[in-house]
């Protein structure tokens, strides 16, 4: 399962973790890691290199871990890759779990 959290500081998105893998398919046809890590790194990208804001970035196999401050101009991307796993997570609730933290 996948497991996606996001940060709040109070009414702000501070970021996200995701972990683990959906097992729903094979490696590379596993159409649901596909969405959820093509969503993820385009807000990753989106933040850091577009909006050139500083983020913590961790990434490994299966984990994937970004941190900003609190900053109003990265709102509209993080409530967006939020909305999107959300849906994801009610077509496919048992390959995705939506927390926030």
């Amino acid at each position: 399962m996948i497991k996606a959290r996001f940060f709040n500081h109070g009414d702000l998105l501070t970021g996200f973790e995701f972990s683990g893998h959906s097992d729903s398919a094979e490696y590379g046809e596993d159409i649901i890691c596909s969405a959820v890590s093509s969503a993820a790194y385009m807000a990753a990208n989106t933040i850091t290199e577009i909006l050139s804001v500083d983020a913590d970035i961790r990434v490994e196999d299966g984990y994937l871990y970004l941190k900003v401050k609190p900053l109003s101009e990265t709102q509209a991307i993080l409530k967006g890759l939020q909305l999107h796993l959300i849906s994801l997570s009610q077509d496919y609730p048992k390959n995705i779990k939506v927390t926030n933290i």
